[in-house]
């Protein structure tokens, strides 16, 4: 039993159980016959394992988000479309968790509970360079960080939308890459994308109540 494996089987259970600790002790009772406990792993074992309080949890969405990488690569024959249409797809199973999650990654572990906007940002940016390494990108220099700008704020919209309007995000996705005049490929968008993407997110979590 390792830490890395327990990680993946709980990711297996936020569908249920959300991004919890709960979900992390219950990952030992999925672990292969022989090596599957009888009872959830106890509250001291989660911290010892995962961290403290909620740092468990958000090890546990980083776990996940992270699977969400590894899951874009399983596209055939990609194009930067269907890259970006699978990485929406994984979202669909806990979509309902998904604002609770993003506003725990954006609070601070302790002190004054302010949003802190690098988490959302990091989110997207991370997606748009996983999907031009996928696709075969070779823009160089400044074109390379246009082109990850701009796809970064194709992909944080469009997650944005699936929070509010889950059946219609593939078809918002493709008119903002056949209207991408919406994202003109300048480093100078930078800025207004990403105070678009942390209000947008800051937005929907208050919505839901979590703040």
């Amino acid at each position: 039993m390792s830490r890395i494996q327990l990680l993946q089987l709980a990711t297996s259970l936020v569908k249920t159980h959300g991004f919890t600790r709960a979900a992390l002790a219950e990952s030992v009772l999925l672990l292969p016959p022989g090596q599957a406990h009888p009872e959830p792993l106890s509250d001291t074992a989660v911290s010892s394992l995962f961290g403290n309080g909620d740092d468990a949890r958000r090890t546990l969405i980083h776990s996940w988000l992270d699977q969400g990488i590894r899951h874009m690569g399983t596209v055939p024959s990609p194009t930067l479309k269907s890259v970006l249409h699978a990485r929406l797809q994984y979202n669909e199973p806990v979509l309902q968790h998904l604002p609770e999650a993003f506003a725990l990654l954006a609070s601070p572990s302790s002190g004054v509970p302010l949003l802190d906007p690098i988490p959302a940002l990091k989110h997207a940016s991370r997606i748009a360079d996983e999907s031009c390494y996928i696709t075969s990108d070779t823009s160089v220099q400044l074109s390379w960080y246009a082109r990850r700008t701009s796809i970064a704020g194709i992909y944080g919209a469009s997650e944005l939308h699936q929070f509010t309007s889950p059946s219609t995000a593939y078809s918002f996705l493709d008119n903002l890459f056949d209207t991408s005049n919406s994202f003109r490929s300048s480093i100078e968008e930078l800025g207004l994308f990403s105070s678009y993407v942390f209000k947008g997110w800051k937005g929907i979590i208050k919505s839901k109540g979590i703040i």
